[in-house]
């Protein structure tokens, strides 16, 4: 009962559209930079490990933000209490090592991928998109001009935000995560470099944030950085950071 509800719900909101379905080659290439992200998680998740063990032991303090390195771990090394914490930390710099060596390897494989997207051209141009991030975007959205509009790419991204009504009145809540979860998290830290460079998007948040707040304020700026990429792909050209705010976007 509560999945039928949910569905009948986003259907009157008319958030359920028919999927892509991407080709053969899009999933294989999507495989590298989808994979890099695991790994990436797993390499953050072994380097928390190695923390708690060090603060279990007395090692660090709890407040201790020092940036997990390889210099850290030999300090921990050099201090270690027992021949057992040793052997546990050893374990874990190991694991981290070949960590590093598949993710190096993964994003040499997307750097030869980039040579030869046409896509990457245009997503390089954007302002807050790196390197890993124009291919992650590139893998998972394509040529955004495929989408019809823009109220289809906020939900396939994951960041259309939910609707609750109550007669006349329509409220515009949290987003509803749906979507494609690989992207939603890279798109929010996107927005946050391209407030730097994109004085468009940056009066756009001051704008909202002292209403709204800075979580729901920076959604609303992905929104219309997407929509801003989307309009880059319709003319075939490099991202303007001058081009007018023609995307339909709200808090």
């Amino acid at each position: 009962m509560r999945d039928a509800a949910k569905l009948a719900e986003q259907l009157e909101a008319k958030r359920l559209n028919a999927i892509h379905v991407p080709s053969e080659t899009q999933e294989h290439n999507r495989l590298l930079s989808r994979t890099r992200q695991q790994l990436v998680q797993d390499r953050a998740a072994v380097k928390q490990q190695i923390r708690m063990k060090a603060h279990q032991f007395g090692l660090i303090a709890p407040d201790d933000r020092r940036e997990m390195s390889a210099r850290f771990v030999q300090e921990l090394r050099a201090s270690s209490p027992s021949p057992a914490f040793t052997i546990a930390l050893e374990a874990h710099w190991q694991i981290w090592q070949s960590l590093d060596i598949q993710i190096h390897r993964l994003e040499a494989q997307l750097k030869y991928q980039a040579e030869e997207d046409a896509n990457e051209t245009i997503y390089q141009s954007v302002p807050g998109v790196g390197r890993i991030s124009a291919r992650v975007l590139s893998n998972e959205l394509g040529d955004m001009s495929t989408f019809s509009n823009e109220r289809k790419l906020f939900s396939y991204t994951g960041l259309t935000p939910c609707e609750e009504s109550s007669g006349e009145t329509v409220r515009r809540g949290h987003i509803t995560k749906q979507g494609n979860r690989h992207l939603r998290g890279l798109l929010i830290e996107i927005a946050w470099r391209a407030l730097r460079k994109d004085l468009s998007l940056h009066r756009f948040f001051e704008r909202l944030h002292p209403r709204i707040g800075r979580k729901r304020a920076i959604i609303a700026v992905a929104r219309k950085l997407i929509g801003k990429i989307r309009a880059a792909f319709r003319r075939r050209e490099p991202y303007r950071l001058d081009y007018p705010e023609t995307a339909n976007v709200t808090a």
